[in-house]
């Protein structure tokens, strides 16, 4: 007769994969990128400041590396959040386009029978950007979380569907036109610190809450660490999913108005190197790809690394082909890092049987 497990042992045995997986997260991910980009950040900006310091360190240059940071980080942040559930957004760049597109236009509609109403309407019209993105994040949960298609194949679709509507949309050229309050907002500066580079602070702060300090960032990071432990745990990885895309929209959203703060012209093919720009700054932020663990504090301090090493590199009158290449460089090294510094950290002795089986089934960085 086959021997069934009593539901005292089956409840241990989750007691003891939640807490693997507790400890697991805490003990593997403690600030692994922070330290790391601090470091980087003070060698890049000491090194291009001893190369050319009347260029690097004029504060018009240190103006501009504040006032271009913002919408690349903002879409790593995003990233990043994306990669927590161990997934990806490969749609944010087409998502920021779009909602910078959808802003462009209605203004200029508004505007071209009544100026003085478009202007009074441009909080309004720069939300309904924001609605734009958090709808492109809803099908992206959709499709992820209710039809089970894979990530970065449905991002990957997306991403293509929403450059064909902006294409179509716009008939390939570029959009000129944006509320005047959005460029107030690009040119305005608090204590000489470009107020859109608070507003990145400001949303990586938030960003970084929702992480640590609520349920929903709770859910996120054990749904991406194990999705079974997640089960067991009682969470919804649908709802997760779709909280998570939802909100990658919304940033995606934000950065196409930061588009538009810097430059009031909006067009389908804005920014299509930031695709792959955004990965490698989640990744450098100490971002695991695998799922389970994000530090935005990491991410918006290899935003700035990278800012830095190319304003550094205009600097000294290098190519973007150069600075491309130094991208690939620091990522291979830090990768390079991550891969020692694990092989060489000691295994813990499983305590028994069933939490072998435990840690068996969590994936490690």
């Amino acid at each position: 007769m086959p021997q069934t497990t009593p539901p005292g042992q089956f409840a241990r045995m989750n007691d003891q994969v939640d807490r693997s997986v507790r400890s697991l997260l805490g003990r593997i991910h403690v600030n692994r990128g922070v330290g790391r980009m601090l470091v980087l950040f003070a060698l890049a900006f000491g090194l291009f400041a001893i190369l050319n310091p009347r260029v690097f360190l004029n504060p018009i240059n240190l103006q501009n590396m504040m006032v271009a940071s913002p919408e690349v980080g903002i879409l790593a942040i995003a990233m990043a959040l994306a990669m927590l559930t161990g997934g990806i957004d490969l749609s944010l760049v087409a998502i920021a386009n779009l909602s910078a597109i959808t802003v462009s236009t209605m203004f200029t509609a508004i505007a071209s029978s009544d100026p003085a109403t478009a202007e009074s309407m441009g909080g309004l019209i720069a939300l309904v950007g924001v609605l734009v993105g958090a709808l492109a994040g809803a099908v992206n949960g959709f499709l992820i979380a209710t039809v089970g298609i894979t990530p970065i194949l449905a991002t990957l679709a997306t991403m293509q569907i929403f450059n064909g509507i902006a294409i179509v949309w716009t008939g390939g050229t570029t959009l000129y036109g944006a509320p005047a309050v959005l460029s107030s907002v690009g040119q305005a500066t608090v204590g000489g610190v470009p107020l859109l580079f608070l507003e990145f602070l400001v949303v990586a702060v938030l960003i970084g809450v929702l992480i640590t300090r609520t349920p929903f960032g709770r859910r996120t990071q054990l749904q991406g660490a194990n999705p079974t432990a997640a089960m067991y745990s009682g969470i919804r990885s649908t709802s997760v999913l779709y909280g998570t895309y939802v909100t990658t929209g919304v940033l995606g959203g934000i950065a196409g108005l930061v588009f538009l703060s810097r430059n009031p012209t909006a067009s389908a093919d804005y920014g299509t190197s930031y695709v792959l720009l955004v990965i490698v700054i989640a990744v450098l932020g100490g971002t695991n790809p695998t799922g389970g663990f994000a530090t935005i504090t990491g991410v918006v301090l290899a935003t700035l690394v990278l800012q830095v090493v190319q304003s550094g590199f205009t600097a000294i009158r290098l190519s973007a082909y150069e600075y491309a290449i130094a991208q690939g460089v620091i990522l291979i090294a830090v990768m390079v890092f991550d891969q020692v510094r694990v092989r060489r950290r000691p295994r813990p002795a499983p305590s028994s049987q069933t939490e072998t089986i435990a840690l068996a089934e969590i994936p490690r960085a």
